[in-house]
């Protein structure tokens, strides 16, 4: 099975997230979801390595997508709940920080390549058609 199949709903978690971001700030650039996911991945892998967390200044437009997966990816840690539109609690898959850290550089390599491919908003254009 291919990866994107095996992770397909954190990867559609995180991505969603990220066009929500996009539709609210229509300026936002690959490069600012690039930087945004890399920091987390990079956060996250200190984490699992017991290491302290790198630091790097992004562009207020790359942290709040930074925020947006960040909360997407604590609730499918089991560590914060997501309320529903409705207000009902949904509950969290309890994935691993490992699988977390794999979908967050999958994301990260899809952004390059459909930034070559479509430009400075390749890659935020193409995933929007799908959500």
């Amino acid at each position: 099975m291919r990866f994107e199949e095996e992770y397909q709903d954190i990867l559609q978690n995180i991505e969603a997230t990220t066009i929500e971001v996009y539709r609210e700030l229509p300026e936002l650039m690959d490069y600012d979801v690039a930087d945004a996911v890399q920091l987390l991945a990079g956060q996250y892998v200190a984490e699992e390595t017991k290491r302290f967390p790198p630091y790097a200044n992004i562009s207020e437009r790359a942290n709040r997508v930074l925020q947006a997966a960040k909360a997407v990816c604590e609730w499918r840690l089991g560590r914060n709940p997501l309320v529903s539109p409705e207000g009902e609690e949904v509950p969290a898959p309890q994935n691993s920080l490992s699988e977390i850290i794999a979908c967050l550089k999958r994301i990260h390599k899809s952004v390059q390549y459909w930034t070559k491919q479509g430009g400075r908003q390749g890659y935020l254009k193409f995933v929007s058609q799908f959500l």
